[in-house]
């Protein structure tokens, strides 16, 4: 694995306990659907009316000297490129939508050259 590699592995990583810190359940990690694409990380969570969402969620680590913010990074054609996976997940891993639908979530990771990671979590971005 490259240091790029490296980089973004650890920042799914953050992201993964971050989700589960926060009451979600992680499901899959780096899911690929062909060529179309690969979600960071696939999850269930559950809404505050108790129905249960699950939720696409894409990882984009960045360090603090990188011109771009990782919050930045979802496009609108990366947003349509993260439906159509959640679509295939659903039809290829996950059955019908769960009740709650679809929400793609966005975490940020930035790693400062000194002291701990900054992890944001965006939900609903899409």
């Amino acid at each position: 694995m490259n240091a790029t590699g490296a980089l973004g592995r650890y920042g799914e990583d953050l992201a993964a306990r971050r989700l589960v810190a926060a009451g979600l359940t992680v499901v899959a990690r780096n899911w690929r659907c062909g060529r179309t694409g690969e979600i960071d990380i696939v999850a269930r969570d559950v809404e505050s009316r108790g129905h249960e969402v699950l939720v696409v969620c894409e990882v984009k680590t960045r360090r603090a000297d990188s011109f771009e913010h990782p919050m930045a990074a979802v496009t609108p054609a990366k947003a349509d490129r993260l439906r159509r996976l959640a679509a295939c997940w659903l039809e290829r891993c996950g059955g019908p939508p769960p009740p709650g639908g679809v929400r793609i979530d966005l975490i940020g990771v930035v790693l400062p050259a000194r002291g701990a990671p900054v992890v944001e979590h965006a939900r609903g971005v899409a």
